[in-house]
């Protein structure tokens, strides 16, 4: 007599174990803007939650290379999670927007000279504007 209630609680268990996850309990997936040279100057929203990922481009020309900084940001509510640079000049970075707010995303770009080579002294800016809502 005492196996009949164990069995039942044991199949109760097995279909709680196996029943589909509510759309309530599911966990959200996080979104992902992608930002690239192109996008110097724009404002972007993201979420909470969301990857924020720039991938920056250098270039060569005339025995100088164009290298791009890491990207970084001004505000905690973008985390940096990720972000190095290439020798060829390229610069990456990924950011998780933690929380609602307003943050800019900066890097900068700069001359290396092959020897006898001279660089322009100019550093141009990269710079875009993130709202987390």
């Amino acid at each position: 007599m005492k196996a009949v209630p164990l069995s039942a609680a044991l199949a109760l268990t097995a279909l709680a174990v196996c029943a589909p996850v509510s759309a309530a309990t599911q966990p959200v997936r996080a979104e992902r803007v992608t930002l690239t040279n192109a996008d110097n100057g724009r404002t972007v929203s993201a979420h909470k939650g969301d990857d924020v990922e720039v991938t920056l481009t250098g270039y060569r020309e005339h025995g100088l290379t164009f290298s791009w900084s890491v990207p970084a940001s001004d505000s905690a509510v973008l985390r940096r999670t990720a972000g190095g640079t290439t020798p060829r000049g390229d610069a990456t970075a990924r950011f998780r927007a933690v929380k609602n707010g307003i943050a800019a995303l900066s890097a900068q770009r700069h001359c290396r000279a092959d020897q006898g080579h001279l660089c322009p002294l100019v550093v141009t800016p990269w710079k875009v504007r993130v709202e987390v809502k």
